[in-house]
């Protein structure tokens, strides 16, 4: 046992180490260190930037070369090939920055939605016990992901939409729906006064689904019972919208596309460059989501399945609720990524000329006003800023899959 003398010997010597700590230099402490060395990075960056930025805008003012945005309120003097919004050859270098930038959300979304789409039924198709099915999926991903995605862009644009019938030979469905070698024509929902009340009410019906959602995984949590979700929401953004139609007087007429001359006039047109660049997306990026879908079903232990197969679930029971909401922890991460790596090989278009942010600002923009920072600035802003909230989007559905551990 300790005596008393011992025990306050012990205690000096911790006041004298504290007091050894606390009288220790500044620059021998780890947090002030480290606090050093960061406001030190951060100015050193700062000064680096301002130092080449202002050097450049010293050569470019003595070659009298024009720097600033005023350019942006200019006529752009030239059309493009598709705009989602009105557009016009007098119209500003700004509206042309805002054309580009929606063409490139659009066939962003189009390839995310289809690559997601590819990417989990050849992802599941790899455990099939239908020995085609199961090649099939490995051939598709062996054979897309190993191709540039170039050489797929220039495939489908040149050697399969480019050799499709001309207009007054188009393939059809009915009197409907065409495709031709100028593109593809469906017919389009024209809305009267009244329609605002019919989207609404969709807009209500979407917004219900989720809630529906949410709703049936309390309800199994508690009760046990599975409710028939996608049945339900079938019905809800279908006939919701319906009866909204049918009391408001069905507010919509249907232009349909019709011949006229040379080309198809009227309804929705989708140009070859926008099909062409959206498979090619799609296929491409579809193959690399399939194996993140097959490593995360094979991180589930195989215990999970026999287990389920005991209980007497049938396979596609297993897979939609037990294999796949555990295996989405080790899929959503990789999602992030294959995501944010087609909105940047987006920029691909330029290859076959489809509008998109890229080619009408940092091409054609860019060679008629010679503003060659502003424009790449602006547009490396954008592909940024996409990608972030792409990241952004996903972190939280990653923190809303993950496993709770207790």
């Amino acid at each position: 046992m300790f005596n008393e003398k011992t025990i306050e010997e012990v205690k000096s010597a911790n006041r004298k180490a504290s007091s050894d700590a606390t009288s220790t230099a500044f620059y021998n402490n780890p947090r002030i260190r480290g606090l050093f060395y960061q406001v030190a990075l951060v100015a050193g960056l700062l000064y680096f930037f301002v130092t080449v930025i202002g050097n450049t805008l010293d050569n470019m003012e003595a070659t009298g070369i024009k720097t600033g945005f005023a350019f942006l309120d200019a006529a752009a003097g030239y059309d493009v090939l598709m705009s989602l919004i009105s557009f016009e050859s007098t119209d500003t270098y700004a509206r042309i920055f805002v054309v580009g930038f929606l063409n490139t959300i659009l066939v962003s979304v189009i390839g995310i939605f289809f690559a997601t789409l590819f990417g989990f039924i050849f992802g599941v198709a790899y455990f099939s016990h239908n020995w085609l099915i199961r090649k099939l999926a490995v051939v598709y991903v062996e054979i897309f992901r190993n191709i540039p995605l170039l050489l797929q862009v220039f495939f489908w644009y040149f050697a399969v939409l480019s050799s499709l019938p001309s207009a007054r030979q188009s393939l059809s469905l009915g009197e409907a729906v065409f495709l031709n070698v100028r593109g593809l024509y469906f017919p389009k929902l024209v809305g009267g006064d009244l329609a605002w009340v019919v989207w609404t009410v969709l807009a209500l019906a979407i917004g219900g689904v989720f809630y529906l959602r949410r709703w049936a995984k309390k309800r199994q949590e508690i009760t046990g019972e599975q409710f028939p979700v996608l049945k339900a929401s079938l019905a809800l953004i279908i006939f919701a919208p319906l009866m909204a139609a049918a009391l408001t007087g069905f507010p919509f007429t249907v232009d349909y596309p019709a011949l006229k001359g040379f080309n198809y006039f009227g309804g929705v047109t989708v140009i070859p460059e926008l099909m062409a660049l959206s498979i090619a997306l799609s296929v491409y990026t579809g193959a690399f989501i399939a194996e993140a879908v097959r490593a995360g079903i094979q991180s589930i232990p195989r215990g999970q399945t026999e287990a389920a197969r005991s209980l007497g679930l049938r396979e596609n029971k297993i897979m939609s609720l037990i294999i796949v909401p555990q295996a989405m922890r080790v899929i959503v991460p990789l999602l992030n990524s294959e995501y944010q790596s087609l909105v940047k090989n987006s920029t691909l278009a330029a290859a076959i000329g489809y509008p998109d942010l890229f080619n009408v600002f940092v091409g054609t923009a860019l060679n008629q006003t010679g503003q060659a920072i502003e424009t790449i600035f602006m547009t490396i802003i954008v592909y940024f800023v996409v990608n972030m909230v792409i990241s952004f989007l996903m972190n939280r559905f990653n923190s809303a899959v993950s496993l709770v551990s207790r």
